[in-house]
């Protein structure tokens, strides 16, 4: 196909819209299948839809396979919108709810209540909230199946990384480019010097998403200044955090905008090779990610003079063996190169000499699927929302001990508490909430004494938590902080790259003495030594992984030290 002209993306754009707009004959059958939907049965589901549609000759009904809808505890989900009437998302669909949902609402226009979640749509909530509940031109089939807007997990929400969940299929470039997608690159490319584009950035106050919170523009400002021919944009994918799947969903859900962002970096710096460097216990993920690098080039959006602005650029998926250290920047681009991946001391930093020592950029998938928007709508229109030192939105992916488990983005800033409570639904029946694990295993616990805590960089450090990438774990009163520090070391100990003495033999150490403890065999000294190790980590440490594999011990020790008192006692 021949690469595609500023003018043609913007026609498709207009021509799809105009299309959808003017569509009063087809019922739309959205079926949300990333993976939290593929493993709750969603693929029996949409089989069970197409036989049904075809063996009762169902006309004018088109299928729209999309990526996650935001609460994976639902799943599976699936969405009907009839042309002229509000659409009905229906909720853990079956086989049978699948084929009555069909006959019912789709054949006879029969809404069935009883296995709906909500009516509307998330992408339509501030035109609700302006016009009492209705989106103009949509008629209300049935108000006592409650509204999105009155919904706390969707009402509470900002998406801006997360706007075209549930509503676009990640497969289709089309899609993507129906809701302003590459109009960022358009006028980056054609319009914007690379000095504006890291300006416009810089003035956003982005911060990285993956977990250090450092400047995005300031970073891109350092890798521009570089005098070299070779220069390389790396999106990191290696998502290893337990808990943690904000960027898988980001990926399943809409491509494009992480392509789109690596585009606009690579002409804000100068570089003309990416690599999204992807973990392969995410198939989806990267067979989703293939297939939207392979649209971009057939539109000429990758490759040589793309949109006939002279610049090139193109991107591979690199596949990661899934050792969690390789989520450190150093790291990740020796595993790129083909060696083992080991941290290496810095400086020199990336920036100068990072992949293949050329000046190379760093940024994780939420980092990235937000420039397009800066650039389009402007970095007054980003900083809107959030806080001073860190305006725009979090993605978070809240699981464990809590009613609704899925991915949610919220201003940062946003309380711990709102999170939980009426995000989040609370946590699960008969239980009290203890503490909530943010950042990971380099994270630390928010107790039930501070949840008004607002969720931002700087507050969180504070009480011993981190932003990290996003995973934020939910823990009830009846499980024992002393297993919760045990876990996470374990993880830090078995995932450590060996190459420093303190990260090799200073978590084997600690995770012996936290074995003690919860096996009631422990040591009057048990607290001293674990401290002890705990601050020789910190630091001593190569890299910031290791540095931080100690903050679940110390966060636990600092709000529940009775706890590991206790079990000392008994020992």
């Amino acid at each position: 196909m021949q690469s595609k002209m500023p003018a043609d993306i913007t026609n498709i754009r207009d021509k799809m819209r105009k299309a959808e707009a003017e569509n009063n004959t087809v019922t739309n059958i959205y079926i949300h299948m990333g993976t939290c939907g593929i493993a709750s049965g969603a693929v029996e589901v949409l089989n069970v839809i197409k036989k049904k549609l075809k063996e009762d000759d169902v006309k004018n009904t088109r299928i729209i396979t999309t990526g996650c809808a935001g609460i994976c505890s639902r799943e599976p989900l699936i969405t009907v919108q009839v042309p002229g009437q509000e659409p009905i998302i229906y909720q853990k669909v079956d086989s049978k709810k699948a084929e009555k949902i069909i006959q019912e609402h789709v054949e006879n226009l029969r809404v069935v209540p009883e296995y709906a979640y909500a009516r509307g749509r998330e992408a339509d909530i501030r035109e609700r909230k302006e016009h009492q509940g209705i989106v103009v031109g949509q008629s209300v089939m049935d108000s006592s199946i409650p509204a999105i807007e009155d919904i706390p997990f969707f009402k509470l929400q900002e998406q801006r990384v997360m706007r075209n969940r549930g509503l676009i299929d990640p497969n289709k470039i089309d899609d993507y480019i129906a809701r302003d997608g590459y109009q960022g690159a358009i006028k980056a490319l054609t319009g914007m010097t690379s000095e504006e584009v890291i300006e416009e950035v810089l003035q956003s106050g982005i911060r990285g998403r993956g977990g250090a919170g450092f400047s995005t523009g300031l970073k891109w400002k350092f890798a521009a200044k570089e005098d070299n021919a070779t220069k390389y944009v790396l999106c990191n994918a290696d998502e290893g955090d337990p808990g943690a799947y904000m960027d898988r969903s980001v990926l399943e859900s809409d491509p494009h905008s992480v392509i789109e962002g690596m585009l606009i970096a690579g002409k804000a710096i100068g570089a003309h090779q990416g690599y999204i460097y992807c973990r392969a216990e995410y198939p989806l993920a990267v067979e989703v990610l293939n297939k939207a690098i392979k649209s971009a080039r057939r539109y000429g959006l990758l490759g040589e003079d793309i949109l006939g602005s002279g610049f090139s650029f193109d991107i591979e998926v690199y596949e990661g063996a899934g050792a969690f250290v390789c989520g450190e920047e150093t790291a990740l681009m020796r595993s790129i190169e083909g060696r083992r991946g080991n941290p290496r001391p810095r400086p020199p930093f990336p920036a100068h000499a990072g992949l293949n020592e050329k000046p190379t950029i760093l940024n994780n998938v939420e980092t990235l699927a937000n420039i397009p928007q800066i650039i389009v709508k402007g970095s007054i229109w980003f900083s809107r929302i959030g806080t001073k030192k860190s305006p725009g939105t979090k993605v978070f992916s809240v699981t464990g001990d809590i009613n609704n488990v899925g991915c949610v983005e919220v201003p940062i800033g946003t309380t711990l508490r709102t999170i939980v409570e009426e995000i989040g639904g609370g946590v699960v029946e008969g239980k009290r909430y203890k503490a909530a694990q943010l950042g990971g295993p380099s994270g630390g616990c928010i107790p039930l004494q501070h949840i008004d805590v607002p969720v931002d960089y700087e507050t969180l450090q504070e009480y011993g938590a981190i932003m990290g990438s996003g995973g934020l774990i939910v823990i009830c009163d009846d499980k024992s902080a002393v297993d919760i520090a045990r876990f996470f070391m374990e993880f830090c100990k078995e995932e450590a790259c060996g190459k420093c003495i303190p990260g090799r033999e200073g978590t084997k150490q600690m995770l012996q003495i936290l074995d003690r403890i919860c096996a009631k065999k422990g040591h009057s000294d048990d607290i001293q030594k674990l401290e002890e190790l705990a601050r020789v980590i910190q630091k001593t440490a190569l890299c910031a992984l290791c540095k931080t594999s100690a903050n679940p011990v110390l966060s636990t020790l600092r709000y529940f030290r009775n706890e590991y008192e206790e079990a000392l006692a008994i020992s």
